[in-house]
């Protein structure tokens, strides 16, 4: 359903439901749900790259699914324990105020769509294929687009190219992406290249690594002082780690440096 692969110190995740365009069932919902814990809670994993199979990132839930799950719950009905346990993730597998607490890149070949662009707003760096394409279709179908959507893509690509995108449901292509910057860079093989920009963040010193991407994060929505002494703070913690000793210690010693996340 949703295979895990590991690659040295990076998680592979692959969504892999290609008759359905990798859109999300309950079972694929929970599957992914507890993919993000294992990289959460794995301290061997440092970086985690999200793609989809066959072609398609993922065209986000499958509602010919889970509406009717989610209407029966709302009647009351009795629903299958792990459909209900589905329901109850299924922002976490959208990764919609979900935090891994790790660098996620994401490859992107095919459409990604609805909840599957929401589910890239959470990632750090992406990278698509020319045949990549991307739509927050929602308002077309009656629907709110209820993950990150409203959140971070007027913080990421501006307020007109959000609201665009939002309000009409348009589906836009790779060069149309990189040019609004939704994504880092459109190449021939994504996945290829996100592999190996996980392999360099994962070789680099994991506290630093964690308190870079945390320290950028929190202070995205902080007024100037506040942000600064957040950084104030978060540098203290990770200057006083055996890794940045050891990094000094490799730098004069002219040699790679031997990180133990500590």
């Amino acid at each position: 359903m949703i295979r895990v692969e590991i690659d040295g110190a990076v998680a592979v995740i692959t969504i892999d439901r290609p008759e359905a365009r990798n859109a999300l069932d309950p079972p694929h919902i929970l599957d992914l749900a507890r993919a993000w814990d294992r990289l959460r809670d794995d301290p061997a994993l440092r970086c985690g790259v999200i793609t989809g199979a066959a072609g398609t990132f993922s065209a986000g839930m499958d509602l010919k699914k889970t509406i009717p799950a989610a209407a029966a719950l709302a009647r009351r009905e009795r629903i299958p324990s792990e459909v209900f346990e589905a329901l109850r993730r299924a922002a976490d597998a959208l990764l919609a105020g979900y935090d891994v607490g790790k660098p996620l890149v994401a490859a992107v070949d095919g459409p990604c769509l609805a909840g599957g662009a929401d589910m890239l707003l959470a990632t750090d760096v992406r990278y698509c294929s020319p045949r990549a394409t991307f739509n927050w279709a929602e308002v077309a179908l009656g629907l709110f687009p209820r993950g990150n959507a409203t959140v971070l893509l007027t913080r990421q690509v501006g307020w007109v190219h959000a609201m665009d995108l939002l309000l009409t449901g348009r589906t836009i292509d790779a060069d149309a992406a990189f040019r609004i910057g939704l994504v880092n860079e459109v190449v021939d093989d994504p996945l290829a290249r996100a592999l190996d920009t996980a392999r360099l963040i994962a070789a680099n010193a994991p506290l630093a690594v964690a308190g870079t991407r945390r320290a950028v994060r929190e202070q995205w929505a902080m007024d100037l002082p506040a942000a600064y002494a957040n950084q104030s703070r978060i540098a203290g913690q990770v200057m006083k780690s055996e890794d940045a000793a050891e990094g000094a210690r490799a730098f004069t010693e002219r040699r790679p440096p031997r990180f133990r996340g500590r």
